[in-house]
């Protein structure tokens, strides 16, 4: 079965692509990803915070001693680094682009995280230059202030958007929140900006009370399979309606999962939570299942499966959704009704 797949216009040999994590934070564990078959693997996020504060700390290096004599040609801030000989996080990961590339035959894809405008491109134009075949913009921006309208949370998105394309040749993929007004609206405004693809959807971890320790602690929790029908139905309404590509991420567990998010309109399905609690040879045994599951519904390529189940081109896609929406209302209440519950 030939699983070979286009994504962001870069061939993939199957549609089933590692998604940013802790898996791909070295070479050896890169390397670990490409032998288990997967199709592109994104790196794990270079966060704006982290970049900051490492410039903060050297422009406070350089004004704590610009009175030192030249002279002392021996002298040496002892707080320039946190580790003696260590680099920096931008070099770092500009290093393992540059190798991770070298090494494995499948597409490594860049992940910048953050949330204000200024430094992406910069950043973004250093890791086209390491070899990261594609970048992936994601923009995890919480407005905790009430008083933030809607649209310059928005507006933020579609500028980032743009600085970083006018600033690289390789292709730009956004990962977006759920959390709009209006997600298609959001997605065809960056689909409009440039967008190469859109990655449905980022998961926000947020911390969470212990009521025993009475502490705000970080929440860390990974995806499971009931979390992919909302991006699976936004899939489903912009399949056919964007330019660029889409991807699906958040709660692909087994290869039944990447079946479905496929038969909605997805033209690759990214996982790491699956990965983490499995190892990333489950990733081998995704793909088998997805090929026996092709075979099984005798399909003879991708392009059959792909958006098969996507909203009609010519629906009304706002009474599409409502009319599921009642439907499984309707089937939840014949369901439970004969239990008791009203």
């Amino acid at each position: 079965m030939d699983l070979t797949t286009r994504y962001l216009g870069l061939s993939l040999r199957n549609p089933l692509v590692a998604s940013a994590s802790p898996l791909s934070v070295s070479l050896d564990r890169i390397v670990g990803l490409a032998d288990s078959g997967v199709g592109a693997i994104v790196l794990y996020s270079l966060f704006e915070e982290e970049v900051n504060r490492e410039e903060l700390r050297d422009v406070a290096i350089v004004e704590t001693h610009e009175h030192a004599f030249g002279e002392a040609m021996s002298y040496f801030p002892s707080t320039a680094r946190p580790t003696e000989g260590e680099p920096s996080a931008v070099l770092r990961y500009l290093r393992l682009i540059e190798r991770a590339a070298s090494t494995v035959d499948v597409p490594v894809i860049a992940s910048l995280n953050g949330s204000t405008e200024g430094g992406w491109t910069r950043l973004a134009r250093s890791m086209q230059d390491a070899g990261a075949a594609a970048i992936e913009l994601n923009t995890y921006f919480v407005p905790g202030d009430p008083h933030t309208p809607a649209r310059l949370v928005e507006d933020r998105h579609v500028e980032i958007l743009r600085e970083v394309k006018d600033s690289v040749t390789v292709p730009v993929a956004v990962k977006l929140s759920p959390h709009f007004s209006s997600p298609g609206e959001m997605a065809l405004r960056l689909d409009e900006a440039g967008a190469d693809g859109l990655v449905l959807f980022n998961r926000f971890l947020h911390p969470d009370v212990d009521p025993e320790r009475m502490t705000v602690e970080p929440g860390v929790v990974l995806s499971r399979p009931e979390e992919a029908r909302l991006p699976r139905a936004w899939i489903a309404i912009l399949h056919g309606k964007v330019r660029g590509s889409l991807a699906a991420t958040t709660g692909v567990e087994r290869s039944e999962d990447v079946a479905a998010y496929l038969l909605a309109g997805a033209d690759v399905v990214m996982t790491a939570s699956a990965l983490l609690r499995h190892g990333v040879q489950h990733a081998a045994s995704m793909v088998r299942g997805l090929e026996e599951w092709l075979i099984r519904k005798e399909f003879s390529s991708l392009d059959e499966v792909r958006g098969r189940l996507a909203v009609p081109a010519d629906a009304d896609r706002t009474a599409y959704e409502r009319a599921g929406y009642v439907a499984a209302l309707q089937r939840g209440r014949d369901t439970y009704s004969s239990l008791g519950i009203r």
